[in-house]
């Protein structure tokens, strides 16, 4: 039923009443991978899943560095993963430079969060 006419951003409605880039949304995760990490007092461990979707296709990190003190683990599309690597690392590099300090985690987790909750709320089409 007119399903392309709702589907084009999160805020959109269908006459049913559902979100459909919500639901395509929760269709990605089932094919993605999983990602953890593990914190002690003096250590932290970041671990994932490479799954191979063929014979030929290559070895995708998952794991990078943000910062000395800062890392991120990808369960999702790699690509997107590696977009918010560099954005959080330009982060941490324009707040570096401007306090001359290192970027605290908790700002890092509210940057993020309001970086993405923006990339992802917003009408424009990716």
């Amino acid at each position: 039923m007119f399903r392309n006419q709702y589907d084009t951003d999160v805020t959109t409605w269908s006459p049913a009443g559902r979100l459909f880039q919500v639901e395509y949304a929760m269709e990605a995760v089932k094919q993605g991978s999983a990602a953890i990490g593990l914190r002690s007092k003096t250590h932290v461990v970041l671990a994932c899943v490479n799954k191979a979707n063929s014979e030929l296709s290559s070895h995708q990190k998952k794991i990078f560095k943000v910062d000395n003190h800062i890392g991120v683990a990808i369960a999702g599309l790699t690509a997107d993963g590696r977009v918010l690597s560099r954005y959080m690392r330009s982060e941490c590099i324009n707040y570096n430079h401007t306090y001359e300090s290192p970027l605290p985690v908790g700002l890092y987790t509210a940057v993020m969060e309001t970086s993405v909750w923006g990339w992802s709320s917003g009408s424009r089409i990716r």
